[in-house]
């Protein structure tokens, strides 16, 4: 037999020697898994090892893949959903299908500054996006091949009815805060009874005030305040009560225990914040004209700008300059009711004669224009033509609940109003 060896043939065959070393390494393989099992290898008749006797079983205890983290992205001032992707080195056409599938991914272009969106990435692009549409619902997008899909989350919001009462020393904004009661509320509390208390007048230390209403929760976390459910105030002696109800038809509203609307026609004052620096009077002397003549009305002063309010719905019969009255708006209320509203420093954008109006509704600005001394406004309100003190005049209230609801009214504030006696009576047993 002839052997023609030659080194540097050898190392031309790579491919040889790599078979040369997987062969050991199966021999050594099968060596070592044969002795664990007590067995002795044979000799075959040609000198090789036969290890046909047992299969091969690898045992091997598979690691979990890494998952793909979320990333959570604050919107900021100017961020569209395109420039969101490009900072996260997403492609553009992840974003343009996610804009284009309709539905609730349209919100999607309105992205507003503090809002947040979670995504979830891979090398091949966006797997995942969610985006909080409201406190109850997420809009959830996934990719699904080379495509997205959505779909809207809906979360079970738990209302937990709860009370804070508090008495007034100083202002009713700051006895609410001291009594724990949410600032959006203490407002609401202030439009809710501000039919029938002037808050900037008739307030006297000792009045108190208690207010039920709902803490909204998800998932066990505290979201924000809910709706006032019934409350009560007591001023100089008076008790004014409230509920909320909501009929068969899902309207809402708040009503006294006996079903009149606590809304009534008019509002007491056009301003939310002011100081009245003269009141209704036939015989007053004008500050400019120097002379006796009658105010008609009511001065509140206050900065130039501060917004006016219409006091009732209506239709604007006059605006304009009006001689002393400066520039001023006249709403006429159906067919008995008119009021003015003078000295304005301007009026609200794109109101004009014959323009109808709501109640609570900015009509104009403080000014003082006309024969003014100062930014005030004057304020006149008329009952068929005659004209009233504003701070006095018997207020008609709105629609009462229809007869036909009365019933469901009593049986869902019946529980309320009990919860309020409740609380005035532990109140009372309190109290120094």
């Amino acid at each position: 037999m002839h052997l023609d060896y030659s080194p540097a043939e050898t190392a031309a065959r790579p491919g040889a020697r790599r078979a040369f070393l997987m062969a050991t390494l199966v021999l050594v393989l099968v060596g070592n898994l044969m002795s664990r099992e007590g067995s002795a290898m044979r000799p075959d008749p040609i000198g090789t090892a036969s290890v046909a006797a047992h299969p091969v079983t690898a045992n091997v205890e598979m690691l979990p893949l890494p998952a793909n983290p979320w990333v959570t992205v604050t919107v900021q001032s100017g961020d569209t959903l395109s420039s969101i992707f490009d900072a996260q080195g997403l492609p553009i056409m992840d974003w343009v299908q996610i804009i284009k599938l309709g539905g609730d991914a349209h919100r999607l272009k309105m992205l507003k500054a503090g809002e947040k969106l979670q995504l979830r990435k891979s090398t091949g692009g966006l797997q995942e996006l969610t985006y909080a549409l409201d406190e109850a619902r997420t809009l959830q997008i996934s990719r699904t091949g080379e495509t997205f899909e959505t779909i809207t989350l809906a979360a079970e919001i738990e209302r937990r009815p709860t009370y804070a009462t508090g008495v007034i020393n100083t202002s009713p904004w700051e006895a609410g805060i001291e009594a724990g009661l949410p600032e959006s509320l203490i407002i609401e509390m202030a439009d809710l009874f501000g039919y029938d208390i002037d808050f900037g007048q008739d307030l006297r230390v000792g009045d108190r005030f208690t207010v039920i209403y709902d803490e909204l929760y998800k998932n066990g976390e505290k979201l924000r305040a809910g709706d006032i459910l019934a409350a009560e105030f007591v001023n100089q002696g008076t008790t004014v009560r409230t509920v909320r109800y909501t009929d068969p038809q899902g309207h809402a509203g708040y009503y006294t225990p006996d079903g009149q609307s606590l809304r009534k026609a008019f509002i007491r004052t056009p301003l939310d914040v002011f100081r009245i620096s003269s009141n209704f009077s036939t015989g007053r002397r004008h500050p400019v004209l120097n002379r006796i003549r009658a105010h008609l009305g009511t001065d509140y002063a206050a900065p130039t700008g501060t917004p006016v309010k219409a006091t009732g719905d209506g239709r604007i019969t006059f605006i304009g300059s009006k001689g002393g009255y400066g520039r001023a708006i006249v709403i006429k209320h159906g067919a008995s009711y008119e009021t003015l509203y003078g000295h304005l420093s301007r009026f609200r954008s794109g109101l004009s004669q014959g323009s109808r109006v709501q109640q609570g509704q900015v009509i104009g600005y403080v000014g003082s224009t006309g024969l003014a001394t100062g930014p005030h406004l004057h304020y006149e309100f008329r009952v068929n033509g005659v004209h009233r003190d504003p701070r006095k005049v018997a207020l008609p209230r709105a629609t009462p609940l229809p007869r036909q609801h009365l019933a469901h009214f009593r049986a869902t504030s019946e529980p309320l109003l009990a919860q309020l006696n409740v609380i005035h009576r532990t109140r009372i047993a309190q109290a120094p």
